[in-house]
């Protein structure tokens, strides 16, 4: 299984970003995909994930501004970002996971926010 994100970027505080993810090789109907980041010198956190059947969860602190959604046919996860903070800085990895199974990650994309 390999994934590939795209968007990140740099953008003022209050601006949007749109990251995406696509995943391919042996991909299994029952899954989960999310968005982590970490950013300088902090650890790697969830910011949202979402099931094959659509149900997504968020971190307290994107929850409102964040939204996770998914293209199962072309096994594409994205995740909308609005009224970016400086707090949001770091990388984005997306992963992929499936029950009993092992998890994949992207390379990352960096997403810097400024004041």
């Amino acid at each position: 299984v390999q994934l590939q994100a795209f968007g990140g970027g740099l953008v003022q505080a209050g601006g949007s970003l749109r990251l995406s993810c696509v995943v391919s090789g042996r991909i299994f109907s029952v899954n989960y995909m999310g968005w982590h980041r970490q950013a300088p010198g902090k650890q790697r956190e969830l910011v949202a994930a979402i099931t094959s059947g659509g149900s997504a969860n968020y971190a307290d602190s994107v929850k409102g501004r964040f939204t996770i959604s998914r293209d199962n046919a072309k096994t594409t996860v994205y995740l909308q970002m609005n009224s970016l903070k400086p707090e949001d800085t770091g990388v984005y990895y997306c992963n992929y996971n499936t029950p009993g199974g092992p998890g994949y990650w992207g390379q990352g994309t960096q997403v810097t926010v400024s004041s």
